[in-house]
């Protein structure tokens, strides 16, 4: 197994795309798996399309959604911060997606992102992991 951590600076965007990050990652290496990973309480990977306006759509989700008010019983940080807290229940803080001969095996608009709604924290590390058999 080979690991590598990713640090992504999230103060400029709520979704953060790393596909090259993890594309340059398992180049060359051949058939596996390759696992993304945030450790952090308050962020999540996904696989979604860029570009179109959805990372908008995502982030007006999620908002409507988790709600940034004072009904949260975690109420340590900026208001509504308990929402940062139930973000990972919703988008996955992991995902694995196959890899042959070094390529990530995405669909043609799959694109691997960083959801990160916590203003209050903007330094993440993103932990990838690629799995031979």
């Amino acid at each position: 197994m080979r690991t590598s951590d990713l640090h992504v600076d999230t103060s400029r965007s709520e979704v953060t795309d790393i596909t090259d990050d993890a594309e340059a990652f398992v180049a060359g290496q051949g058939d596996g798996l390759l696992n993304v990973f945030a450790p952090h309480a308050t962020a999540g990977v996904a696989l979604m399309e860029t570009g179109s306006g959805s990372e908008r759509d995502l982030v007006d989700a999620l908002r409507r959604l988790l709600p940034r008010d004072d009904r949260y019983k975690h109420r340590h940080g900026a208001a509504g911060h308990g929402a940062d807290h139930l973000l990972p229940v919703i988008v996955s803080p992991s995902l694995t997606i196959p890899v042959r001969d070094g390529r990530l095996l995405l669909g043609t608009w799959q694109r691997v992102v960083l959801v990160d709604l916590n203003a209050d924290n903007p330094r993440r590390t993103i932990r990838l992991s690629f799995v031979s058999g």
